[in-house]
């Protein structure tokens, strides 16, 4: 004789926490923001200049991503 599978409660329906769109704008956004952040160290910039360049362009690059990211 064997012993009855417990089941599992239906689950419901849970959407993604972020869609496949979404994490790839903002993945692209931080690449952009490394790079500008990156070039403005190396072309003389004091580091928190740096880093709020990098902050500026990957902020900004999210509304440009948005569009063109179909």
């Amino acid at each position: 004789m064997s012993s009855p599978t417990p089941t599992l409660p239906p689950q419901p329906d849970s959407a993604p926490f972020l869609t496949v769109r979404t994490a790839i704008i903002l993945l692209m956004a931080a690449f952009i923001g490394l790079i500008v952040g990156g070039l403005t160290f190396l072309s003389g910039g004091p580091a928190a200049g740096a880093v709020l360049a990098g902050l500026t362009g990957a902020g900004a690059s999210v509304l440009g991503l948005q569009k063109l990211v179909g």
